[in-house]
């Protein structure tokens, strides 16, 4: 059983390990007169992401025009937008773009984040563009196996809303749609003469849907069916309404960042965090000794694991997400400090040092968590998943929350998992 668990732990470090790896990492030897250059990039896949202000780019701020759309329907129309130009933006190319809604008093703008983006121009101009939808039906050389390509004339300026709702016999996700009087008009003669035949669905020449009519709808109200679940209901529902829903936007502002600051500010950041990090350790071995030093061994762990969740999910790292990260490199060591002083406090008490050990981390066990829990709550709150209006919604501030987030929760494994391990593994513990 422990060889296997031995074995595990080895295949795991190495894949951190791989994943850690730099791209196109070289090892350069020589072996007599000749010089031998290799390449090791086994997990190619895996990269560091930098974000605008490491890598360089273009920040344009959007200002979209709310005057059409009803105030029910605001809140829909902007998430359609901003999941439009997501999507154009990823179709343009840009690397890891960022795009978040920003409201100021009754102003509503889309900021959107191209690192590394050369023709600037083309960018705005695809990116200005209003959502067009279209719906398009099988034309008369195609077989009914293929997507549709015949334009109907039927177009989002015909659908009123769109909208997830649930099956009242089966209580499954549909999307349901209701349509103008004349799109109620087109959309009747559509299906009447598409009966058993697929009908697409497009925003910007992009197929968001393809459903087979089953009967001629004439009342105006059609629901899509499927195997839906709640959430690919709610984002059909949200494509459709970016051409339902559709709203003009002008660029408001532009700024360029080149990335000669960018670099100037990573490797300030990065010797930062090298002075931090080897003081910490120093500090830790000068004052606890030996398990000074296996507490050093689980900071390096740390250091390693968060790295590759970073490459992984991948995580955009920005200046402030650096900082998020030298950050939680304090939590680590935090519960590091808590374990050994409970070992010490139970030694002064008499205890042999076995005894100690098994009974400090018990005690130190719940101030971990709830030290660690109440910081992540606080990343929760400042990373804004929800999107909350009266909570950050800035993408530097996501990047530090996520950051440090990332860090706090590895720090708890390691402190309480690593850290328990390594003792057992230098004490001969059982």
């Amino acid at each position: 059983m422990k060889l296997i668990k031995t074995t595990i732990i080895l295949l795991v470090a190495a894949l951190i390990i791989a994943i850690d790896l730099p791209e196109n990492y070289h090892i350069n030897f020589q072996i007599g007169k000749k010089k031998i250059s290799y390449t090791i990039n086994p997990l190619n896949n895996f990269r560091t992401h930098l974000g605008l202000d490491l890598q360089g780019g273009s920040n344009l701020v959007f200002e979209a025009d709310t005057s059409k759309i009803k105030p029910a329907d605001l809140q829909d129309a902007l998430n359609s937008l901003r999941d439009t130009i997501e999507r154009r933006v990823n179709f343009f190319g840009v690397s890891e773009p960022v795009v978040q809604t920003i409201k100021s008093g009754n102003t509503y703008r889309i900021s959107v984040d191209l690192p590394g983006i050369k023709d600037i121009n083309q960018a705005i101009g695809l990116i200005g563009q209003t959502a067009e939808l279209s719906f398009t039906e099988e034309a008369s050389a195609t077989s009914s196996a293929q997507i549709p390509t015949k334009l109907t004339g039927l177009t989002g300026r015909n659908i009123q809303k769109a909208s997830m709702t649930f099956d009242q016999q089966t209580g499954k996700p549909e999307v349901a749609l209701s349509f103008t009087a004349n799109g109620t008009k087109l959309f009747g003669d559509l299906t009447s003469r598409n009966v058993g035949k697929p009908i697409g669905i497009f925003v910007d020449n992009y197929p968001i849907s393809v459903a087979t009519v089953q009967q001629p709808i004439t009342d105006g109200n059609a629901v899509i069916t499927g195997n839906f679940t709640v959430d690919a209901a709610n984002q059909l529902a949200i494509a459709i309404n970016s051409g339902a829903l559709a709203m003009p936007i002008k660029l408001v502002e532009q700024r360029n960042i080149g990335p000669t600051l960018g670099a100037f500010e990573v490797q300030k950041s990065v010797f930062a965090g090298a002075v931090g990090l080897l003081m910490v350790l120093l500090f830790m071995i000068v004052y606890y000794g030996r398990l000074g030093i296996i507490a050093s061994m689980a900071l390096v762990i740390y250091g390693l694991i968060s790295f590759a969740i970073f490459r992984v999910i991948p995580v955009v790292l920005t200046l402030p997400g650096v900082a998020g990260f030298i950050l939680s490199i304090g939590m680590a060591v935090d519960a590091n400090i808590l374990i050994f002083e409970r070992i010490k406090e139970e030694m002064r008490r008499g205890r042999d040092f076995e005894v100690a050990i098994k009974i400090g981390f018990g005690r130190a066990i719940d101030a971990i968590k709830d030290a660690n829990i109440t910081t992540l709550i606080v990343a929760f709150i400042l990373f804004n998943p929800l999107n909350w209006e009266f909570l950050p919604q800035f993408g530097m501030v996501r990047g530090f929350a996520l950051t440090l987030a990332i860090g706090v929760a590895t720090s708890l494994f390691t402190g309480v998992v690593i850290t328990k391990r390594l003792i057992n593994f230098f004490y001969k513990q059982k």
